[in-house]
């Protein structure tokens, strides 16, 4: 098995030499770890993974060649899992119950009451209406039901219900080397293409040299510089969250794209864009770049492609305050149009099925503020996006 776990390294393009393999087995012979699968995890990777940025490729090898395999538990001191223990204190209520359940008021009253019970809770709270707490129907806190609310606490989303997660998120980079199983993503955006032909003279004119030395008599080797792609591109990458379910389809996408174009800058942010962005959600709360050095710093003649769901609360478009993970001066639509003023060409590709998007409240009005320049992240919607971004050269 560990022969096969090294072979899949190497196939994954992990740099994994037979000297770390035998590392990794010296360290088990000697029992430096207990027999259980997350220090095995923690042990291996520490033998194996000498670059972050393979982090991701590593966890989906361990993944897929240690699945099933599950820790060994000495019986005698078996401890019921802490997640279980959560899942009891959640609250489940009928849909007659939740309706009888109402609104705590406006944004401004939610965030006013808000503030209030910071100031008087003393300690924790379990239940109830009106503390923070877990399991009840307050507007605060985790695990209970409220029609809008802040989500405090809790590790995944449930009802859906909540206007702003307070809570601090740790979110993977999207892979850039991935191999894509199709060209399809490629040729779709191929047809966003302005060729040129720039820098230093390093390829062969063919014709030039022929006619060259047909005319002089003598070898006349021309030179020219490469033929590249010259459209320029922003790319925006909406991650975390309910995007956590299409990381492999951007994946592809951000691996196409950088491939395509040469002139491709990408920044990350999360649900909206709002004065701040960063390009490694690693360090994402001390490498940001403002939002507005980027708008000073990139001429007008960039294509803007957002890349996200557009599944949030209203909130975190139109109001002061919206975001779920800090507090925003401005809303998130005055960053969006302050955007869309500086670079007139833009898209947003929304992995959702558009049949969906009339559904969701934010997405409509994403769609709006984009003035109908939103795609479905299909090769149809692609193909479509780039001739929308052809139009607006």
């Amino acid at each position: 098995m560990f022969l096969n776990f090294l072979a899949e390294l190497r196939a994954a393009k992990i740099p994994a030499s037979l000297k770390e393999h035998l590392t990794l087995l010296e360290a088990m012979k000697a029992d430096v770890i207990d027999y259980k699968v997350e220090q095995f995890y923690y042990l291996a990777r520490s033998c194996y993974v000498k670059d972050e940025g393979l982090l991701d490729r590593f966890d989906q090898v361990f993944g897929k060649v240690f699945k099933g395999i599950e820790t060994v538990i000495d019986t005698g001191t078996a401890e019921i899992p802490e997640e279980w223990l959560r899942k009891v204190a959640e609250l489940h209520l009928t849909e007659e119950e939740m309706a009888e359940i109402k609104k705590l008021g406006s944004w401004d009253e939610i965030m006013a009451t808000l503030k209030q019970r910071l100031e008087e809770q003393k300690g924790r709270h379990e239940g109830g209406s009106k503390w923070i707490g877990t399991g009840g129907t307050s507007p605060f806190g985790a695990n209970g039901y409220n029609p809008e609310g802040v989500r405090i606490g809790q590790d995944a989303g449930r009802q859906g219900k909540a206007i702003k997660v307070w809570d601090k998120r740790e979110f993977k980079n999207l892979d850039a080397t991935v191999e894509l199983g199709t060209r399809n993503i490629k040729l779709a955006l191929r047809r966003l293409r302005r060729f040129a032909r720039d820098g230093a003279a390093d390829e062969l004119d063919m014709d030039a040299t022929v006619s060259g030395t047909a005319k002089k008599a003598y070898l006349d080797i021309v030179m020219r510089p490469e033929r590249h792609n010259a459209v320029k591109v922003l790319l925006f990458l909406d991650v975390g969250g309910s995007m956590d379910p299409f990381i492999k389809l951007c994946e592809e996408l951000f691996s196409a794209a950088r491939t395509e174009f040469k002139h491709l800058e990408f920044f990350y942010f999360h649900n909206c864009p709002y004065e701040a962005l960063w390009q490694d959600n690693r360090r994402r709360w001390t490498e940001r770049t403002p939002t507005l050095d980027l708008l000073h710093k990139f001429p007008h003649d960039y294509k803007l492609v957002f890349v996200g769901d557009a599944s949030m609360s209203p909130y975190e478009i139109n109001y002061p305050g919206g975001s779920v993970e800090h507090w925003n001066e401005e809303s998130g639509e005055t960053w969006m149009r302050r955007m869309l003023e500086v670079y007139p060409a833009a898209v947003w590709l929304n992995p959702i099925p558009e049949a969906s998007w009339s559904h969701g409240q934010s997405i409509q009005m994403m769609k709006s503020i984009m003035e109908d320049r939103m795609y479905p992240l299909t090769l149809g919607g692609l193909d479509l996006a780039m001739r929308e971004l052809t139009r607006a050269r």
